[in-house]
């Protein structure tokens, strides 16, 4: 075990984890952030003011019991580099530790209580295939794995692959979402409080039409929850 251990500090010498911020080695107890950098992590604290810019942001549009983000999103900001990692670097395991993190810090706050189920928003098949993987379900696995409530993902698929939605103005980006999603059994979520998880809100189209697919389901109830908000 000694010997073991002696290699592996050998091989941390040689090459070392680095800060996904600022790219510096991290030292001793620190994973996947410096600790400069993990105390700059803009945090909202939205999950403690139940009326915040999430929850106004689909205001007139879909009924939510609740919503929250984590982080505030700005361009070459830091959790604009963290989200990076996750999607275009492929850290999962990056995005199942944030989703952790984020659920350690909100369960005290009861943001939890009452969802029966975590459904994160699905790629399409064409594009999960390409990046390997859904960023927004490794946030969803690390949530789970505080929460203990069950993620699904079977009973939801995105039928269309569409364009990329950061050059489009509102009126693009809503046409763009337009039968975006389907529910293959709308009565699994009968009576049910479904969380939506995704990575960042901006107008928030995405996920007013994932939400307006559930809508099928008699009695749902809908929660979101994303990482980031711009």
């Amino acid at each position: 075990m000694k010997i073991k251990n002696l290699f592996a500090n050998f091989i941390s010498l040689l090459y070392p984890d680095l800060c996904v911020i600022c790219g510096e080695p991290l030292i001793e107890n620190e994973r996947f952030f410096c600790l400069s950098c993990f105390l700059k992590l803009p945090r909202t604290h939205y999950h403690l003011t139940p009326e915040n810019q999430t929850i106004e942001r689909f205001a007139g549009k879909i009924s939510l019991e609740k919503a929250s983000s984590y982080f505030y999103y700005n361009k070459g900001g830091v959790a604009q580099k963290l989200i990076a990692a996750i999607k275009y670097r492929g850290n999962q395991n990056l995005g199942e530790w944030i989703g952790s993190y984020i659920a350690k810090d909100m369960i005290s706050s009861g943001f939890f209580q009452g969802i029966d189920y975590l459904a994160p928003v699905p790629l399409h098949r064409s594009k999960e295939k390409k990046r390997g993987f859904n960023q927004a379900e490794k946030i969803a696995e690390g949530i789970a794995r505080v929460t203990q409530i069950p993620i699904e993902t079977d009973n939801l698929i995105r039928v269309k692959a569409n364009t990329s939605q950061t050059k489009k103005g509102l009126f693009a980006r809503w046409m763009n979402t337009q039968n975006l999603f389907q529910m293959k059994n709308p009565t699994l979520f009968n009576g049910k409080h479904i969380l939506l998880i995704d990575d960042v809100l901006t107008t928030g189209s995405t996920l007013e039409a994932f939400a307006q697919s559930l809508l099928k389901s008699e009695g749902i109830k809908i929660s979101i929850l994303t990482l980031a908000i711009t």
